[in-house]
Formats: C-alpha cells, structure tokens, sequence
C-alpha cells in the first residue's frame, strides 16, 4: 500500500518473513500524530487484520530522536468539544484494532514516546524501548485529557497508582524508570532496537498461531468482562486448540524430540 506519512513493508530492517514493518514517517515533526497520520494506520491494521501472510506487525518512528511524540498540538488548539470527542472514539478505535487483530505487535520506541504515542506503544503486545527513549502522558499539561487509551491501558499494565502518578504529573520517566514498573518489556542500545524486536517476535511466531491468536483473546476477555468470563473463554479456546492439526503436531513433535511445524490448522 502507498502512503504518505508512514511506510509499511514486509521484510523491513532485517524483519523476518511474515512481520510487517509500520514506521511513523514523519521525523521533521519527531513523529506527531495529526489525523492524516492515524488515517493512514488504520488503513495499515485493516490491511494486517485482513492479510493472512501478516503474522505480526513492529511499530516504530522514523529516525533516532523519536518514536511518536505526541498528537498534532496545532490541531489540538483548534478543535472544538464535538470535534474532540469524536477524534478521541476514531483513535480508541484504530489502536483497539491493533490490539484485537489476534496478531502480536511490537512498538519498537526510538527516543520520544509521549502523548497518543505512548497510547499506540501500549496498545501493542509488548513494548521494546531504546535506551534513549523518553515515555509520558503528558496531556494534563496542556490542560487535557489522554484521549486514546492511556486511562484504562496504562493502569492495567502497571496499576492504578502508578498510572495515576503518571497521568496526574503529566511527568516524563526514562526508558530504564519504564521497565523498572513494567511499562516496557525491555530496553536495549539503539543500535539493537529493530533487531532485538525482530528476534522477539520471532520467538512468539515460532509457536501456533492459533494458539498465539486465541491467547492473546483469552487475556483481552478477562481484562473486558472480568475473570470469570476469563475463565470461560480460556475453557473453550483450550477446547478449540485441542481440535487443531497444531495441537497433533505440538504435542508429536515434543515426544518425538523435534522441531514442530506449524500449519495455522
């Protein structure tokens, strides 16, 4: 697909076969999400959802200062209530469908991850941070709300006072402050970032995909309609895998001492 301010490629930076490379194109604004921008990832996650060669997705910015640094504050300071709320519903909607899509992403964050660019960072299954990179929710200081997720993802990943504290202060920790309260999964040279994502995803893409696609439903069902609907959809997802040609050849392959080959059956 042609873009004009993000690239998406299959086999990006070193990406194995299967993982889509989506980076924020536009440097010269360290990234900012305006509407064009978030037009323009939706259209990238409807193309992954739909895209059976596409098994998992890294999010990163183009350059080295930064990988989203926030929304368009020239935007921002003209859009009225109405106008608010409804880029608020279209955000939470696009990073909801990178989040539900059934296929894990990585936010690969190089430099400054603030605002809307930590809300995309936490919508993604795991989150890998240069060690220059700078996180933070600082909309409070602009007399704002987070307004893509920020208030119900961030104190599930790192609980509520945490969250709060960052919300409230609007402050900006560093990336080795972010894995200390597990706001990010690792930190690494920047030298590595797109290496070290790659190598990740490709663990989790050496195991089923079905089975990868209905864990990733079963957590998000519990976090939706509380555990014991957890419980439930646990139960038949692993009714479900049992019944699948991955489940034969998983469990063969262990006896057998060997490399599973997958299918997606």
């Amino acid at each position: 697909m042609n873009f004009s301010n993000i690239r998406m490629e299959m086999g990006a930076d070193g990406a194995a076969a299967g993982v889509a490379v989506i980076t924020i194109n536009r440097p010269e604004k360290l990234n900012a999400l305006n509407r064009d921008v978030m037009a323009e990832l939706r259209q990238a996650f409807e193309a992954a959802a739909r895209d059976s060669a596409i098994r998992g997705l890294i999010l990163t910015g183009a350059g080295e200062r930064a990988f989203v640094a926030g929304a368009d504050i020239r935007e921002l300071a003209a859009i009225d209530a109405v106008g608010a709320e409804r880029l608020s519903s279209q955000g939470q909607s696009t990073f909801r469908l990178l989040e539900s899509m059934g296929k894990p992403s990585v936010a690969a964050i190089n430099g400054f991850s603030l605002g809307g660019g930590m809300e995309l960072a936490l919508a993604c299954t795991a989150r890998i941070a240069s060690e220059n990179a700078k996180l933070g929710q600082p909309e409070v200081k602009l007399g704002i709300v987070p307004g893509y997720g920020a208030t119900q993802r961030l104190p599930r990943l790192v609980g509520r006072g945490r969250a709060l504290e960052l919300l409230l202060t609007g402050e900006v920790i560093d990336a080795a402050e972010a894995h200390r309260i597990g706001l990010v999964n690792h930190v690494v040279p920047q030298a590595e970032l797109l290496p070290f994502s790659n190598a990740w995803m490709m663990k989790v893409l050496a195991n089923g995909p079905l089975a990868v696609a209905l864990t990733m439903q079963a957590v998000d069902a519990g976090y939706d309609a509380g555990m014991d609907a957890g419980f439930r959809f646990e139960a038949l997802a692993f009714g479900l895998t049992a019944a699948t040609e991955d489940r034969r050849e998983g469990t063969q392959a262990f006896l057998e001492k060997r490399v599973p080959r997958f299918t997606g059956k």
